[in-house]
C-alpha cells in the first residue's frame, strides 16, 4: 500500500472531498461552495489526493473536473480485509455473547436488577 494513499487519506477535509466525488466528478468551484473552504485550499487538497492516485482530472470544455480514481481504493480494500474478517468474527462473537447472556431475565434490565435487589435486602446507609 502506498505510503502517500495513506497520508492523503489521513487528513478529513481529503476524505470529505472523495465523500463528495462518490456521487460524481465535480468542479472545484462546487468543491468549494460544498466544502466551505477557500479555492486555494481546496486546490492544495485536490493535488494531493491527484498526486496519491485517488482522484483524476477530466475535462469537460473549459472545465476541470474531478473525479474518483477506484483502483487505489480497491487495493485499500483489498488490504483491510483480513482485518474486517478479524474484526467481523469478533464482533459475531461478542453479539453470540449478548444474546446467550439476553436469554437469562436475571442479566438483563430493570427486571434483573429487582430481582437481585430482593435478594441483598434494603441497603444500608
Amino acid at each position: 500500500m502506498d505510503v502517500a494513499v495513506w497520508s492523503a487519506l489521513a487528513d478529513p477535509t481529503r476524505r470529505a472531498i472523495l465523500g463528495l466525488l462518490l456521487e460524481g466528478p465535480r468542479s472545484v468551484g462546487e468543491l468549494v461552495e460544498a466544502c466551505g473552504l477557500s479555492q486555494p485550499g481546496t486546490s492544495k487538497h485536490l493535488r494531493v489526493l491527484r498526486e496519491a492516485g485517488l482522484v483524476r482530472v477530466e475535462r469537460d470544455a473549459q472545465r476541470r473536473l474531478y473525479a474518483l480514481e477506484p483502483a487505489p481504493m480497491a487495493e485499500l480494500d483489498a488490504w483491510l480485509a483480513p482485518y474486517r474478517r478479524l474484526w467481523n468474527s469478533s464482533l459475531d462473537a461478542l453479539g453470540r455473547r449478548l444474546d446467550a447472556g439476553s436469554e437469562d431475565p436475571h442479566q438483563d434490565g430493570a427486571a434483573g436488577r429487582r430481582d437481585t435487589e430482593k435478594r441483598k435486602g434494603p441497603e444500608q446507609p
